[in-house]
C-alpha cells in the first residue's frame, strides 16, 4: 500500500496545472481578495460579514471540488480505459488498493491545500481560527464530494469523459457554494435550493465552524445523505474493466 501511495503521489506531482489549481490557487485567491480595498471591511450587503471571511471557506470547498469532481474521476476512468485496473486484478495487489491509494493521495493533498488557505487567511487577514466543528464539517463535505466523484468515475467511459462530466458538475455546485455570488447576497429561493446541494450545505457548515459553532443537524443530514446514496451507487456501478 505504501508503494502505491508513493506512486500515486508522484503521478499527481507530474500534473503541474492540477497542483497549481488544487493546492496553490485557493490560497492565492484569498491573497488577492484580501488585498482588494474594502474586502477586509464588514459589508452590509452580505450580513455585515467581510468578503475575505466568506471566501476563506469558499476556497476550502474549491479545493475539495476540484480534486473530487475533476481530478479523481478522470484518473480512475483513465485507469479503467487503459486496462490498468483489469491487469491489476491478476496480480497480488487487488484493484481496490489502487482505488484506496488514489483517494488517500487526494485527501492528503486536500489537507495540505486547506491548511495553506487557513494559514494565509489567519496570518494575513485575521480570519478567525476554526472551531472543533470545522474538522467534522470538512470530513463530511469531503466524503460527500468524493462519493459523487466515484459515481462519475463509475459511469465515465474514459478519462476525458470523466473530467468533462466532473467539470460540468463543478460549476453549479460551486455556484451554490458562493464562488461567484456569496450565498448571503443570493435571493432566498436560491439559498434554499443551495441548502440541499453538497457545497451549499458544506460551505455553510464550514463557515459556521469558523465562528466556533458545530455543523447544523440539517447540514449534517444533507451531507450524510450524499455520502450514503452516492457511496452505495458508486459501489454498485463501479467497473474494474
Amino acid at each position: 500500500m505504501n508503494a502505491l501511495l508513493r506512486t500515486e503521489f508522484r503521478l499527481f506531482l507530474r500534473e503541474p496545472l492540477v497542483v497549481f489549481f488544487a493546492v496553490a490557487f485557493p490560497s492565492l485567491l484569498i491573497g488577492i481578495l484580501g488585498n482588494v480595498p474594502g474586502f477586509r471591511d464588514p459589508q452590509q450587503g452580505i450580513g455585515g460579514l467581510r468578503v475575505v471571511d466568506l471566501y476563506t471557506t469558499i476556497s476550502v470547498t474549491l479545493v475539495l471540488a476540484m480534486l473530487a469532481l475533476q481530478f479523481t474521476p478522470a484518473v480512475l476512468a483513465n485507469y479503467r480505459e487503459k486496462g490498468i485496473l483489469r491487469r491489476m486484478s491478476t496480480t497480488p495487489v487487488p484493484p481496490r488498493k489502487l482505488l484506496a491509494a488514489q483517494l488517500v493521495t487526494n485527501l492528503l493533498v486536500a489537507l495540505v491545500a486547506v491548511g495553506l488557505v487557513l494559514a494565509v487567511a489567519r496570518l494575513f487577514f485575521a480570519v478567525p481560527v476554526p472551531g472543533p466543528g470545522f474538522a467534522v464539517a470538512l470530513a463530511l463535505t469531503a466524503a460527500a464530494l468524493f462519493a459523487i466523484g466515484l459515481v462519475i468515475a463509475a459511469l465515465a467511459p474514459s478519462g476525458k469523459a470523466g473530467n468533462a462530466i466532473g467539470t460540468v458538475l463543478f460549476f453549479p455546485v460551486m455556484f451554490f457554494a458562493g464562488l461567484w455570488v456569496p450565498r448571503e447576497a443570493m435571493p432566498a429561493i436560491l439559498r434554499r435550493i443551495g441548502d440541499f446541494t453538497p457545497l451549499g450545505a458544506g460551505e455553510q457548515a464550514l463557515r459556521d465552524a469558523t465562528s466556533g459553532a458545530w455543523p447544523h443537524p440539517g447540514q449534517v443530514a444533507v451531507l450524510a445523505a450524499y455520502v450514503v446514496v452516492c457511496g452505495l451507487a458508486a459501489a454498485r456501478l463501479f467497473r474494474w474493466e
